[in-house]
């Protein structure tokens, strides 16, 4: 997995700046807590701090070409993040080619196919990147991020060069970076997605999924390898069934290649269980048995609450997938007072960086994912299946298929999700947040591939699944990532490999609920896998505590941010809006998508402050 970072700088030798990168390279320890290392160039400067999973003994990094160049420097360098599952193929085809290996690392593989292929190697890799490559002869740096952005890439153009991070904290760590946020910041910290590319500090940018950064004397270029294309499909329901765990059969054991102990999540939904009863068969074959780990709450299962996203308590279907899985699985039981841990939540924020939440989801998954770490390095999951698959409510929802936004926008503003509810409305108008989200959902449009013939809904749904799959995941990954390596687990995500993506998004809508429960065609796929009663269970959402006094912890924390003077959010909260939260906490619960408004908002104010941003041009700022 790892972190990597540096710095180019066309105008100054940084053979002289080792503490300014190593003091960058030191914030990325936790995503890479085994071995660290930085490599000096006159004008490039690489830092990498290691989670080692493959080749252990080997492998270390910046890792440089024993090929030389200008001035007996190494042809290459390279500081790299992430697993590519094909690298023994490409090791094998790179061999047959002439190249000779020193190590066992899929890094290396990396680097030699970028001196056999040139940037053209992006092409041939299947897997999770960032990827950061100084060619001395160039004089050219390259950045490199997979394609669906499982794995994070952050960078800071500067006047003469640019500074780049696995995480904005690298990049922060160099005093050429500034923390500021303008009205545009602001509107990307408020609304729940994420934008290609778009980071609420000013003037960071973030690879996209897909894409490569060329940085070199003539300034920085970014270009596009990949990116979904709408094709006919003309596979019949049996042969697509048949083709997607045809995948699935190769995606899964490919990604469990590790020299490291392997765990899978289990939830006891469809998703985890599909990739977990894969996992565990591949296990078997070796003689092995598969661990598998699921989060709970104290009292959650005999407790319960249904509602709209989540009808059933994980608890027993994740149980029972375990025993027809013959899994080794442990379920981590969590309590109001750890979720409310301050430490708890500071780490929380320090390891996203940025001012997004998904409210308690993100600190329960801390929690989880520190639990697991005590048994293993490596954690498959299900991410990704709800995206590819269609199995979000937006996808059939009349008012969400209609709604000229993002769809989960629309429905959440229905349920207590409105950004613009509890700020002062002209401090909404005044960041033009209205004007803004709809710009950016023009833009997301227009990125949208079109196929000829299709029918205005069958164009909906397609746009649908676009707008899900590049607006929507990437926050889920981020949280994934950010709650993983904070721990220095790496989490491994099957249903993202781009094979299964590129077949699913062109599966029509009709085929992919055919008898007519949503994931239809998933559940077609995995029949055999799976007990019977997780098979049928209806989609729920990742577990959410359920207690009224976390409920009204939360409110605590925001009234503090609107009544403490000196609060970054203090002059733009509405005093009435927060008032009436209040009494909603004081007669019982907040809803799902209340407590996420209340948390973000208390979020985007810790992280204003956390980190000193700067508001610049925004209208009452202190």
């Amino acid at each position: 997995m790892c972190g990597i970072t540096g710095w180019i700088d066309f105008t100054r030798d940084l053979t002289t700046e080792h503490a300014a990168v190593q003091a960058m390279t030191d914030t990325l320890a936790a995503r890479g807590p085994d071995a660290g290392g930085v490599w000096l160039d006159r004008h490039a400067a690489l830092g990498h701090r290691r989670l080692s999973v493959i080749d252990l003994e080997h492998g270390a990094q910046p890792m440089l070409t024993p090929e030389r160049g200008p001035g007996g420097r190494p042809r290459a360098v390279i500081s790299y993040g992430g697993e590519i599952y094909n690298f023994r193929e490409l090791r094998e085809e790179l061999a047959l080619l002439g190249h000779r290996f020193a190590t066992r690392s899929d890094t290396e593989v990396a680097l030699r196919a970028y001196l056999q292929w040139g940037t053209d190697f992006v092409h041939r890799l299947n897997g999770m990147y960032a990827i950061a490559l100084w060619d001395t002869a160039r004089e050219e740096l390259l950045l490199v991020r997979d394609r669906l952005g499982v794995k994070p890439l952050f960078y800071y153009p500067a006047d003469d060069g640019l500074l780049f991070g696995s995480e904005p904290k690298a990049i922060l760590a160099h005093p050429l970076a500034r923390a500021e946020a303008g009205a545009e910041e602001l509107c990307d910290a408020l609304l729940f997605l994420r934008t290609p590319g778009r980071v609420p500090f000013r003037g960071m940018r973030e690879v996209k999924p897909g894409h490569l950064v060329r940085a070199g004397r003539d300034g920085v270029k970014e270009e596009r390898y990949w990116a979904l294309e709408a094709r006919p499909h003309t596979d019949d329901l049996p042969t697509t069934v048949a083709r997607v765990r045809e995948l699935l059969d190769d995606i899964v054991p490919r990604q469990m290649v590790a020299d490291v102990p392997l765990v899978s999540l289990l939830s006891g939904g469809l998703d985890s269980s599909t990739v977990t009863a894969l996992a565990a068969r591949a296990r078997a074959a070796g003689g092995e048995r598969l661990t598998t780990f699921s989060v709970d709450f104290t009292g959650h299962t005999e407790n319960f609450r249904a509602d709209a996203i989540r009808p059933t308590p994980d608890g027993p279907y994740a149980l029972e997938a375990a025993r027809h899985a013959g899994t080794d699985h442990h379920a981590v039981v969590l309590d109001r007072a750890r979720l409310l841990d301050p430490a708890v939540r500071r780490t929380v924020l320090r390891a996203w960086d940025l001012p997004f939440n998904f409210a308690d989801l993100d600190v329960s998954l801390y929690l989880l994912f520190a639990a697991v770490r005590r048994h293993a390095t490596v954690a498959l999951s299900g991410e990704g299946a709800d995206e590819v698959f269609g199995g979000y409510l937006w996808f059939s929802d009349p008012q969400a298929r209609s709604a000229e936004t993002f769809p989960w926008l629309k429905l959440g503003a229905h349920r207590g999700l409105d950004p613009r509810s509890l700020f002062h409305p002209w401090f909404v108008d005044g960041i033009g947040l209205a004007e803004y989200e709809a710009d950016l959902y023009r833009t997301a449009l227009a990125e949208v591939p079109r196929l000829e013939g299709e029918s205005p809904d069958e164009r909906r749904t397609r746009e649908l699944g676009h707008l899900t799959l590049t607006r929507w995941l990437p926050v889920l990954l981020d949280k994934k990532d950010r709650m993983g390596m904070a721990n220095g687990l790496e989490g491994r995500v099957p249903f993202c490999d781009h094979r299964l993506v590129e077949y699913v998004f062109n599966v029509p809508w009709e085929m992919k609920t055919f008898d007519g429960r949503e994931k239809a065609l998933l559940r077609e796929a995995a029949a055999g896998l799976l007990p019977e009663s997780v098979l049928r269970r209806k989609k729920a959402a990742y577990p959410s505590i359920q207690d009224p006094a976390y409920d009204r912890a939360l409110i605590t924390g925001l009234a503090a941010a609107a009544d403490d003077g000196g609060a970054p959010l203090s002059p733009f909260l509405g005093a009435g809006a927060v008032r009436r939260m209040t009494t909603r906490t004081t007669n019982g619960s907040l809803s799902e998508f209340e407590r996420i408004l209340v948390e973000s908002t208390v979020r985007l104010d810790d992280w204003l402050r956390t980190y000193g941003v700067e508001l610049t041009h925004v209208k009452g700022a202190h």
